[in-house]
């Protein structure tokens, strides 16, 4: 398998690491060609990614911003050919799925959004590893959820990455849970850090801090066009995160007990019923 990867940070680097240690060949892509000359010097890379190798490849995975990933799909798609599966690994998936699947239809390419649900808060292809993926979850979004034969080629494509399940799912429905379970958790992470009491923190702190405050350690440019890209649904979280807020704070001021014991057991209840004990 010939696999070209545009984009060689954390994820991409990631996955052109899983994809070499699987004996496949990987073709890259980097704006930083410093980063690019490493990952080939490292034996991750076989060579770079150009325009003459993309109807070459077998699949082709955009591991870059939403508006990078729409901007090399206009760009690249009229030379890309019916051979190679393109799957963006993009954070949000409307704008990109809206921009690339007519495009794709267009130019006889076969292109769905995907997302890698794995990661850490270190970025850059120095973090990278070939295990970063595996057992972890990978999100599908196909033009047409009933296209059996693509998405069980894909998931034969991505299988070197060693994912533990695939979710197929639509543009809307990801970018409307990925508000919650990935976007919110980074906002409150990264809000919670700035307290003045942080800088105090050690020798006081333990587990409940490090899970709290493990993302807020990102990328802001990245981040904040992934926040505004997915602001209606992104919004509509925050607004319900910061009424819940409130309830615990006028429960503390108003000296209630018992207001402060009920909405601690409901939070504890919703934790086990959406998790399970």
């Amino acid at each position: 398998m010939t696999v070209g990867i545009v984009g060689l940070g954390l994820i991409g680097g990631s996955l052109a690491k899983a994809y070499q240690a699987a004996g496949e060949t990987v073709l890259a892509q980097d704006t930083d060609r410093s980063v690019l000359d490493f990952a080939m010097l490292s034996g991750t890379v076989s060579a770079p990614l150009t325009a003459e190798a993309l109807p070459d490849c077998d699949l082709i995975l955009l591991v870059i911003c939403p508006e990078a990933a729409i901007r090399w799909f206009r760009a690249n798609a009229p030379r890309i050919g019916s051979r190679p599966v393109v799957i963006d690994c993009c954070g949000t998936k409307r704008t990109v799925c809206a921009a690339c699947f007519p495009l794709a239809a267009e130019q006889g390419v076969t292109f769905l959004g995907g997302h890698p649900m794995a990661g850490n808060h270190n970025s850059g292809f120095k973090y990278a590893r070939a295990n970063l993926f595996h057992g972890a979850p990978m999100v599908l979004v196909p033009a047409d959820r009933d296209d059996i034969r693509l998405l069980d080629r894909a998931r034969e494509l991505l299988a070197p990455a060693g994912f533990g399940r695939f979710s197929v799912t639509t543009a809307a429905e990801h970018d409307e849970v990925i508000a919650f379970t990935s976007q919110m958790a980074h906002i409150a992470s990264n809000a919670y850090i700035k307290s003045p009491t942080a800088g105090s923190h050690k020798g006081f702190s333990a587990g409940s801090y490090k899970d709290m405050t493990r993302v807020a350690w990102l990328a802001p440019e990245m981040w904040a066009e992934l926040f505004l890209e997915n602001r209606d649904f992104l919004l509509r979280e925050l607004d319900g995160y910061l009424e819940n807020l409130k309830a615990y704070r006028d429960a503390m001021a108003a000296g209630d007990y018992d207001a402060l014991v009920r909405l601690l057991d409901e939070g504890r209840r919703r934790k086990e019923e959406v998790d399970g004990r």
